[in-house]
């Protein structure tokens, strides 16, 4: 008897359950200048060298000054002045002021500054206008008040940009640890591919999917790796899955289906494949595969995870982004690992499809005119394989298995490429 298929929800589920397992392993990491890390995971947590601010700091050009005087509105003398760079200055004395610039020190003894736009000045007194007045810490942040020396600020496991990077130079990293882009073997199979720089003869088409999924991975934070087009033979595809051994993940294109010429499954099955599931009840890309290969020799290094993704672009894309990004990001030692839902409203109604989670490729308008949620429609599209439709698209929109139709102006969710 033949197992049920199991619904995305369980795919999903168990795909992140063997994610977390993988997140535990510790990966192999290498050192880069800070310059180059963007994009990349920490290896190890980023920690304050000294306190942030290391030192009471003005946000505004002004006037250092003790709040209860200043709010008294009497004239304040002028006794010196400290722009940025300049260490701090004080005691600051009684009944006065003290010239200071934005990101400059304030000199002991000051507990606001007065924004110079809110003071009158004349032969070095200054006088806060009424009847304005000051709080005790306005416009001054405090010492450590960021942080302590010490503290851990980022992490392991973040995906450093450019907020995580101006933070560890703050803190002195030159360089930074990350861990090693996994490598991601991508296997595109089928008599009918062709080289992209080739021309396609009569029922021929060019390879699409092996840089689409290179595009992907890339984005996902791995080292994508194009085998050769494996044909739809037991000797080329056996050589083939041999050949990706040595790579950290390996994602297959086609041949996954039930046709006579898909012969990827009984393939995976010759080399000693342990499947977690073979098809799920989603469209696109019902027919896909997940499980691990063994290593040779065994227990040398941890099994192989593998993806047999459908052969159609479209069903190989939504795959990659639901299941096998989670997989990658734990090898990557990424703390994010599931998949990047947003809501959003259906411009036009859709409809369902009976026991299947639909993923419709769909254009989302971030930034709706009247500041509400972002509005999602479909694309029209001719199936699983219309890159035309695909190209228009920058999502997919999510019909849940059991609905039969999704109105105009639901609020629904999005997967996130």
């Amino acid at each position: 008897m033949t197992a049920a298929l199991l619904s995305y929800t369980q795919a999903a589920d168990l795909v992140a359950a063997r994610a977390a397992e993988l997140a535990r392993l510790r990966a192999p990491f290498e050192r880069l200048e800070l310059g180059l890390g963007s994009g990349r995971v920490l290896a190890e947590p980023l920690f304050a060298d000294r306190d942030q601010p290391p030192f009471a700091r003005s946000t505004r050009d002004g006037f250092a000054c003790c709040a209860a005087e200043a709010s008294s509105h009497r004239s304040l003398t002028v006794a010196g002045s400290t722009r940025a760079g300049q260490p701090p200055a004080g005691p600051l004395p009684k009944s006065a002021a003290w010239e200071i610039m934005t990101g400059a020190a304030v000199p002991e003894g000051a507990d606001a500054v007065a924004m110079v736009e809110h003071v009158e000045s004349q032969e070095r007194k200054v006088r806060l206008i009424a009847p304005r007045t000051l709080e005790a810490g306005e416009n001054i942040v405090a010492q450590a008040a960021e942080a302590r020396a010490g503290d851990e600020l980022v992490p392991a496991g973040t995906r450093l940009s450019s907020p995580q990077i101006a933070l560890a130079a703050t803190c002195g990293y030159a360089t930074v640890e990350v861990v090693l882009r996994p490598k991601v073997a991508i296997l595109t199979t089928g008599d009918e591919l062709v080289a992209v720089d080739a021309v396609p003869s009569a029922g021929q088409i060019r390879n699409s999917n092996a840089p689409m999924l290179s595009a992907l991975v890339a984005a996902a934070g791995g080292k994508p790796w194009i085998l050769p087009i494996a044909r739809d033979d037991d000797y080329s595809l056996d050589a083939a899955l041999r050949r990706a051994e040595n790579a950290d993940m390996l994602l297959i294109s086609g041949g996954v289906s039930a046709g006579k010429f898909d012969l990827v499954e009984p393939a995976l099955a010759r080399a000693g494949a342990r499947f977690h599931f073979t098809g799920i009840r989603i469209q696109p890309g019902k027919p896909l595969v997940f499980g691990e290969l063994p290593r040779k020799p065994a227990d040398a290094r941890l099994s192989l995870p593998f993806f047999g993704l459908p052969g159609n672009p479209i069903s190989s894309a939504a795959t990659f982004s639901l299941f096998a990004a989670p997989v990658l990001a734990a090898l990557a030692g990424s703390r994010e690992q599931s998949p990047r839902f947003v809501l959003a409203r259906l411009a036009r109604h859709v409809k369902g499809k009976t026991g299947l989670t639909r993923f419709i490729p769909s254009f989302c308008a971030f930034n709706p005119p009247d500041g509400g949620l972002p509005e999602v429609a479909p694309v029209g599209s001719q199936g699983s394989g219309d890159l035309a439709a695909f190209a228009r698209s920058n999502c997919f929109l999510v019909v849940p298995e059991g609905t039969d139709r999704l109105e105009t102006g639901a609020v629904v969710r999005i997967l996130l490429p």
